[in-house]
């Protein structure tokens, strides 16, 4: 699945590995594209799979002329090795049908390559929250059995609200009915959770409820979320933090509006 775009493949191990969910609102691609550019990471490799819509486009990062025109792919991976920090973006759909093949080839990949957690930036449906959803800010996160071992102490410090679990059938009081695991419009997010619950993968997903429009606040919102834990910019002096705005925002909600349709 995974091609190094170098003569000797990259060590992941040891690395924390952060990827974005295809989510409502694309806010955990959008933060991903904010560390990328903003830690000036550099591609190692990419995805080479049937599971994403196949396409291609210019330089999404490029810091010059001699760098914009080069051809990127739906999926790729960057590293900062000084940081011990992989990045995968995911810039297409997922082929609706081939979603639990995405799923588990991203879990082997996670295990085989040694990383020492992953970390998923994902997004749900605002409209679609319960009422104890509705309290508090609207971040809320997932943990692995695996990961929380080593991270318990931290997401207290940070006091993290966790995923609630809701009624299948809201309304109802039946003492039968178990809650539920439930991310309206997270796309793999649940699926891809339980398969590391189950595989003992040591994962984490980080959630922002929201709505589809102007999301770059949201990616704000959420990439500042994970800076909180894992310290991406950890500089006292940048308050807030200095996230850089890549070059492919620039057309983000497409080219201005033709003067002569006046």
């Amino acid at each position: 699945m995974f091609i190094s775009s170098e003569n000797s493949p990259p060590c992941f191990k040891d690395f924390t590995l952060v990827m974005p969910a295809v989510a409502v609102g694309n806010v955990g691609q959008l933060s991903v594209d904010l560390i990328l550019s903003t830690l000036n990471m550099s591609r190692v490799g990419y995805m080479h799979t049937d599971c994403l819509i196949p396409m291609t486009g210019n330089n999404p990062y490029a810091t010059s002329n001699e760098n914009a025109e080069e051809l990127h792919t739906p999926a790729e991976v960057y590293t900062a090795a000084e940081l011990k920090l992989a990045v995968l973006q995911i810039r297409a759909p997922i082929i609706q049908s081939k979603s639990k093949k995405f799923r588990q080839l991203l879990v082997s990949w996670i295990k085989s390559s040694g990383f020492s957690r992953a970390v998923v930036l994902s997004s749900s449906q605002a409209y679609q929250r319960d009422d104890q959803q509705m309290k508090g800010i609207p971040l809320r996160y997932l943990v692995t059995p695996s990961l929380l071992k080593d991270s318990e102490d931290a997401l207290k410090e940070l006091s993290w609200r966790e995923m609630e679990r809701v009624s299948a059938y809201p309304g109802l009081t039946d003492a039968n009915t178990e809650p539920r695991l439930y991310v309206p419009g997270g796309g793999i997010t649940k699926g891809l959770y339980t398969d590391s619950c189950a595989e003992d993968v040591p994962l984490a997903v980080l959630i922002l409820f929201c709505s589809e429009g102007d999301n770059i606040p949201d990616a704000f919102t959420l990439v500042n979320h994970l800076n909180d834990w894992l310290h991406l910019l950890d500089d006292p002096s940048q308050k807030p933090n200095k996230w850089k705005i890549p070059t492919s925002w620039n057309l983000l909600f497409g080219s201005g509006i033709p003067p002569a349709l006046f």
